[in-house]
């Protein structure tokens, strides 16, 4: 009976844990993780970095959710996003003073430019239009668009580490021989280690 009674205790202390830990979330807050998809080992070796897609939190009544570029640009519950990276690991981070910068309106204001670029098909090129998205040029153009803040640094294609070997071969069967350098290109990685934004949960 008492080893029954501190399963229970367990799950609900486990459940409040994570509920208590949501409410801690803000609209606009920015969630990392590493990729299970087919090209993620690709971009943590051209970034240098673990992290290979991420997200913006937006809340809608008691759910929390994830708009992300993936195929197509959409919201994803944010249990169910997190149940996609692996080992369900993920970071997620805040601008600074984002209770004064991130006002109503402005959130409001990046979630019209959001809808914009909804529906829209994953791009698997990373182009700089608005034909196709990938995920962390959704962050970064809705909170340019909308709040008029660059988070992360574009860089041009060329500026990654494109000589590895699995990012060479993934390049190569993406474009061929046709590989755009001077394409504007913002990384994950980039958005990750922004100083204006700082860490809030890390699981």
């Amino acid at each position: 009976m008492n080893s029954i009674f501190c399963l229970y205790y367990a799950l609900f202390i486990t459940l409040g844990s994570c509920h208590s830990s949501t409410k801690s979330y803000k609209n606009g807050d920015l969630i990392f993780q590493i990729s299970r998809s087919s090209q993620s080992k690709a971009i943590q070796l051209a970034t240098h970095s673990k992290y290979s897609h991420c997200g913006i939190i937006y809340q809608k009544g008691k759910e929390y959710f994830v708009f992300e570029a993936v195929q197509p640009v959409k919201l994803t519950p944010l249990n169910e996003w997190i149940a996609r990276g692996e080992k369900h690991h993920f970071v997620v981070k805040r601008l600074k003073n984002a209770e004064s910068i991130l006002a109503l309106n402005v959130l409001d204001a990046m979630q019209k430019e959001g809808k914009k670029l909804q529906g829209k098909k994953y791009d698997i090129y990373f182009g700089w239009d608005d034909q196709r998205i990938y995920c962390s040029e959704l962050i970064w153009k809705i909170y340019k668009r909308g709040a008029n803040i660059e988070i992360g640094k574009l860089q041009r294609l060329r500026d990654f580490d494109i000589d590895n070997k699995v990012v060479r071969k993934k390049l190569e069967e993406r474009y061929k021989k046709r590989i755009p350098f001077n394409e504007n290109v913002i990384s994950p990685a980039s958005i990750f280690e922004d100083s204006q934004l700082i860490e809030i949960q890390r699981n």
